[in-house]
């Protein structure tokens, strides 16, 4: 394949900068391929462009993706190896360039450009996808008044966005390969069809609670209200909030997140809304802040019930008057930007108590989704171990396996951390464990050392209770875990805590519900209060 090495021009290099961008940030080939058409089209002129793969099933060459281009004109545009100047490109991996296409006899117009009354020539351009020095699918674009000088410059920025769009096709083989492994697996050891397991925007599970979730995530992406996600640490608020931008018609726009609790309160002004130059000691050049830099996107406020009062106030008022304005200047600046807020605390307490406006409350709390924990999502515990198990074992070339005995023990684990500790306990096991077969013993000590840690102790927004409260010894009393704390332990506890063992006959699982525990909670006073277990 011919190489050109013409100089750049500054249009061209940032052509070339926003695809490398789009690459890193799309999750998705179509996201990205499409993308990559779009930037061809829109600063270099290169129109219609189109991506033409060969069908699996029947051979032919057909339009996997397109941009300008409707799907009738998709549909028309198929063509058998060595067929046409499309044709050619794909079986002798050659570039194709014709300057005019109504005076070409091998160009077959199955597809017209649609430019009106124009009487300029009209070029097409076509050059191979290559992967491992074999040509995998065609790039193609039309040229309306071009330039003999420009063909070369035209060629060289195909060839680099073919070659883009070659490890895009690449990745997301490899990617489609290791997930029907990854399916195929679980459906084994499940022993039944495993079509009802899906992957939505990275979110893995089947669970009925996370379904409903991200039902409710899709319809809040057809809007700009405010959204809330509430959940644990580890339910993954992040990823949900970046579901809500890529479904939404802001997905081309930025995506920018803060944590609130990260950040000092005397700075978070600042990273919000920027500043201008001298406006307080260190300030030595302006600054834009965060809301500037999601214009037109969506900025993700995690934490939020950690900002302080002063700091809410301003908030509120940039979300009722839509402008900002930085620290030091007298100029407000118009925003459009759709605000996503998260937290893992019950923000109605927060407003009763009063360090959070209720009138913050409410214009933030428009579109609510309560985020599941991992142990209210039955099944997807072994799903997401199995996924995790895969990519550690890649990642560390292992070949752990699962068995149903250890998935059945992860399962029944209730998992304070989430999906955050899952993994993390995955990870552990791939790595430490001395053959390719995880022992019951190696996963009892684990999730033993796993529930050494008091989570519920750490979570700020929980109120110490000092003893196992009547309510508590109610059949069927459930309650989450961010609302029932490890309590501190007594001494007068130990009688009720060994008569429920014994009604349980020893099932620390039985016992802990008669109890109104977590099994977490109940061993972490069998520990402190040395009771033999």
């Amino acid at each position: 394949m011919n190489k050109y090495c013409p100089s750049l021009s500054p249009q061209t290099a940032d052509v070339i900068l926003e695809a490398a961008k789009l690459i890193g940030r799309a999750l998705t080939p179509e996201l990205a391929v499409n993308g990559i058409l779009k930037l061809l089209s829109d600063h270099l002129s290169l129109k219609q462009g189109r991506v033409v793969l060969p069908d699996p099933d029947t051979g032919l060459l057909h339009i996997a993706y397109a941009f300008e281009l409707s799907e009738n004109q998709q549909r028309q545009g198929l063509y058998a190896l060595g067929e046409g100047v499309t044709g050619r490109v794909m079986t002798t991996a050659e570039i194709a360039l014709i300057p005019d296409i109504n005076k070409a006899p091998e160009y077959i117009s199955r597809i017209e450009p649609h430019w009106g009354k124009q009487t300029q020539n009209i070029a097409y351009i076509a050059v191979p996808i290559m992967q491992n020095d074999a040509p995998v699918g065609v790039l193609a674009v039309y040229r309306l008044e071009t330039l003999a000088c420009q063909f070369e410059s035209d060629l060289y920025i195909l060839q680099i966005m073919a070659a883009m769009i070659g490890q895009i096709l690449s990745i997301s083989q490899r990617v489609e390969k290791q997930t029907s492994r990854l399916k195929q697996a679980y459906k084994n050891l499940k022993g039944g069809d495993n079509t009802a397991n899906q992957t939505v925007y990275g979110i893995l599970g089947n669970s009925a609670k996370l379904r409903s979730a991200i039902a409710d995530a899709h319809k809040a992406a057809d809007s700009d209200a405010t959204v809330m996600l509430i959940g644990e640490s580890g339910t993954g608020k992040e990823r949900f909030s970046r579901m809500i931008h890529l479904a939404s018609l802001r997905r081309d726009r930025p995506f920018v997140c803060i944590n609130c609790a990260a950040i000092p309160a005397n700075l978070l002004e600042s990273e919000l809304f920027g500043h201008v130059k001298g406006s307080f000691t260190g300030a030595t050049t302006s600054r834009p802040g965060k809301f500037e830099v999601a214009a037109g996107g969506t900025l993700f406020l995690d934490e939020i019930g950690d900002m302080s009062i002063d700091l809410q106030a301003k908030l509120l008022r940039v979300l009722q008057e839509k402008t900002i304005q930085r620290i030091g200047d007298n100029k407000e600046t118009s925003i459009d930007v759709r605000v996503i807020t998260a937290t893992n605390r019950q923000m109605e307490e927060a407003v009763k108590a009063g360090s959070f406006r209720l009138d913050l409350y409410y214009r933030l709390n428009v579109i609510r989704i309560d985020l599941p924990p991992l142990r209210q999502r039955d099944g997807d515990v072994a799903l997401l171990s199995l996924y995790f198990l895969n990519r550690a074992n890649q990642t560390y070339r292992r070949n752990v396996v699962l068995s149903k005995q250890i998935l059945q023990c992860l399962e029944s684990y209730d998992w304070p951390g989430n999906v955050r500790q899952l993994e993390n306990v995955i990870e552990r096991l791939v790595i430490m464990s001395d053959s390719n077969t995880i022992s019951i013993d190696e996963i009892k000590q684990v999730l033993h050392q796993e529930s050494q840690i008091n989570v519920s102790d750490l979570q700020h927004d929980n109120k110490p209770v000092s003893h196992i409260s009547p309510r508590q010894t109610q059949p069927g009393y459930e309650e989450s875990v961010a609302a029932r704390p490890y309590n501190k332990v007594h001494d007068d506890e130990r009688e009720q805590i060994q008569e429920a063992l014994q009604q349980a006959k020893g099932n620390k699982t039985l016992a802990a519900r008669k109890l109104g525990m977590s099994s977490r909670q109940l061993h972490y006073r069998l520990n402190k209060l040395a009771i033999v277990h």
